[in-house]
């Protein structure tokens, strides 16, 4: 009995040691400058984000893609905890501006690329006052050759620039995705497009990706998982 008493007295000394060590670290937590510097950072990105994207919410045009889905790819880079993204077809800079402000909460970073120096201009002064230029390296350039040029790896891509494009994208960029990562692509619903057929049969047909389509809006959004290595 005397035995049985003490291993009772040990445990709860224990239970009490570790509550204590818990109260310790949740206070520090509470009190560290750093980290509620940090919290108010983020705090106030996300103000700014929010504010921008209600006060553009119908201003999006020339080739953008609709508010669903960016709330797509900002779920799945927060869900998946990617911090490696690339994207090509920047238009000026919705679905970067979902995509930048997931990384923000990742740790991430995105690449963006885009054609055309007047959508690219627009882009840049839209990241600026969204407060998310930090988590974005948006470049002036043609997509059918820096992509090949890119070394990764990536996590993240997103696909919306020319449609007849997105299967040479996708081949250039599957050796380069981290398995676990994933390869998305705009416009998918466009079933009278050559391309995005030819696309998505190609991305179906291989054995170590696995790919669905959102239907969040119209346009639909593929998402290609990358399940293993070959």
């Amino acid at each position: 009995m005397k035995i049985a008493f003490q291993a009772i007295k040990m445990q709860i000394r224990f239970g009490v040691i570790l509550l204590v060590n818990f109260i310790f670290l949740f206070l520090s937590y509470l009190t560290n400058p750093v980290l509620s510097q940090e919290t108010e950072e983020t705090k106030n990105l996300d103000e700014k984000v929010k504010k921008f994207l209600e006060s553009h919410k119908a201003k999006w045009v020339d080739s953008n893609i609709p508010e669903a889905d960016g709330k797509v790819l900002y779920n799945l880079i927060i869900k998946n905890n990617y911090q490696k993204a690339l994207e090509i077809g920047t238009s000026t800079g919705h679905s970067a501006i979902w995509i930048a402000w997931a990384l923000s909460k990742t740790g991430g970073k995105l690449i963006t690329i885009e054609i055309h120096e007047g959508r690219h201009r627009t882009a840049l002064a839209n990241f600026k006052e969204t407060g998310l230029s930090h988590y974005i390296d948006a470049r002036l350039a043609d997509a059918h050759e820096l992509v090949k040029e890119l070394e990764g790896p990536f996590d993240f891509v997103f696909s919306d620039a020319d449609k007849d494009w997105y299967k040479k994208y996708f081949m250039a960029l599957a050796p380069k995705l981290e398995v676990g990562g994933c390869f998305t692509a705009h416009n998918v619903l466009w079933n009278y497009d050559r391309g995005i057929r030819e696309f998505l049969d190609y991305a179906t047909s291989l054995p170590n990706f696995e790919t669905t389509i959102d239907r969040a809006s119209r346009e639909g959004v593929s998402i290609s998982y990358k399940r293993a290595k070959d």
